[in-house]
């Protein structure tokens, strides 16, 4: 049996308690090892070390901070074969997916945080006041605690430990109860590049999670999860002024207009909506389309949809919690709702769920104002643009939408009217390190990757000589 250990200053530890947690294998809802369960004691003694860390990092140069992301970077690429098997085994990814498109996709984001630790930007040094010249410092905000989730383990967790760390930060993170086993190899990996003490990782729950958050060394705390564990965190921090960055749910909109060519989008919907078996935040699952080609694209969402093999064109769902949560909001889809292909569990072990397609469904029905989670794809029809523009905004969230059009005019018009913190015109979810990815709403605030994510990690100090 595996187990999984915390990484505190600079080594692999147990736990101050006995109590662990159950690691399942998702493709076989069997147990294959435990992570220990951090309690307070532990968060106390991370903290403690990321603080300590802190005096030193801090003062370390641009420079110097870009030469350890870049080391973290290579060691990373040259071990994915390693980070692979540790990310499928608790998630049930597909290997290839892992190998070929998550693991070099987190090589970029490193490499590019190492490139923003030498590109700060601010208002330029000068005489605002007569006799005064006035600078701006762009100083790190301290020690930061993070939260993870379960859908992306690596990758989110790279998301924020490299902006962090490049603004000259230093973190505890907290993975995912299901997934801490590449966590904790990052910080394994990159112990060798950082001061100790720098980057830690605690195993934990829900309950170690709200420890963090409520601890007074933390000085940020940013999550990515569910808008309810958001709103859970943006409270606790509250009590103390923590800064806060929430990359939470999201219930993304495409809205198909009638001069596609449906095949193609078609294709690409379904790609965008069950890529993880759609557990994603920007997961395609609310296809929006023009009532003028509904009767003729819902057959050809549904051929392309019926096309996907669960296990190989997208693994399970992470848990039986996940799985149970799918399930639930299918088995209780309004009389009026129709699926036109999947709507139950697929295979006889693990969590898999047939890839689904419901039309014929209503704007206040549950699975439409609910963020799904999994292989799930819901349609309706809009008349004309402005109920387009309507539906599309008539949920809390606010994270990412599509347009599928070859009018450019209408595609620049609608991007203006939709109320999300990604547009994607003709494609559905390709994010690069370059351009920020965040949203508004119960989707939260706060951008992760590109710039604006590095410049989160980062305060202003205005520094002003009075000159004889």
């Amino acid at each position: 049996m595996t187990q999984v250990l915390n990484f505190v200053d600079g080594a692999e530890v147990a736990a101050s308690g006995s109590r662990t947690l159950d690691l399942v294998d998702p493709a076989t809802g069997e147990v294959f090892g435990t992570s220990v369960l951090s309690e307070q004691s532990d968060v106390d003694a991370a903290l403690a070390a990321a603080e300590r860390a802190f005096e030193v990092w801090r003062k370390s140069t641009p420079a110097q901070r870009q030469l350890a992301l870049l080391k973290i970077a290579d060691a990373l690429e040259s071990r994915a074969e390693e980070f692979a098997e540790l990310e499928i085994r608790e998630t049930g990814k597909i290997r290839a997916v892992v190998l070929d498109e998550e693991i070099p996709e987190c090589v970029s984001a490193l490499r590019f945080f190492a490139g923003a630790a030498r590109q700060l930007e601010g208002t330029a040094s000068g005489e605002y006041l007569p006799g005064h010249t006035s600078a701006i410092r762009r100083e790190p905000v301290g020690v930061c605690a993070q939260i993870a989730p379960w859908n992306y383990p690596l990758m989110m967790g790279v998301w924020k430990i490299a902006p962090a760390l490049a603004a000259g930060n230093t973190v505890v993170l907290k993975p995912a109860e299901t997934t801490p086993s590449t966590a904790v190899l990052l910080a394994k990996v990159a112990a060798e590049f950082l001061p100790q003490g720098a980057f830690n990782v605690l195993c934990g729950d829900r309950d170690t999670g709200r420890a963090l958050v409520k601890h007074p060394i933390t000085e940020l705390v940013s999550i990515t999860g569910s808008t309810r564990a958001g709103i859970d965190v943006a409270t606790v921090a509250a009590a103390d002024l923590k800064r806060t960055h929430l990359e939470l749910g999201g219930n993304a909109p495409l809205l198909v207009f009638g001069d596609v060519n449906l095949a193609e989008a078609a294709e690409g919907i379904v790609g965008a909506a069950f890529y993880n078996a759609g557990q994603d935040c920007t997961a395609g699952s609310r296809v929006l389309v023009d009532a003028a080609i509904h009767d003729e694209f819902v057959a050809e969402l549904t051929k392309a949809a019926a096309a996907q093999t669960p296990g190989e064109d997208f693994g399970p769902l992470n848990s039986e919690a996940q799985f149970g949560r799918v399930r639930g909001l299918v088995d209780r889809l309004p009389s009026h709702a129709r699926v036109e292909t999947g709507g139950t569990p697929a295979g006889d072990r693990g969590f898999f769920f047939s890839p689904t397609v419901i039309s014929s469904l209503k704007q206040d029905d549950e699975i439409v104002q609910e963020e799904i989670f999994g292989p799930v794809i819901t349609v309706q029809s809009f008349v004309d643009e402005s109920e387009a523009v309507r539906l599309a905004n008539g949920v809390p969230y606010g994270l990412a939408s599509s347009i599928w059009t070859n009018d450019l005019s209408r595609a620049t018009r609608v991007s203006g009217e939709l109320d999300f913190g990604c547009v994607w015109v003709n494609t559905h979810g390709p994010l690069v390190s370059e351009m920020p990815h965040g949203g508004f709403g119960h989707s939260g605030h706060g951008k992760d990757l590109s710039s604006y994510s590095f410049a989160e990690y980062t305060r202003v100090k205005h520094v002003m000589t009075r000159f004889a």
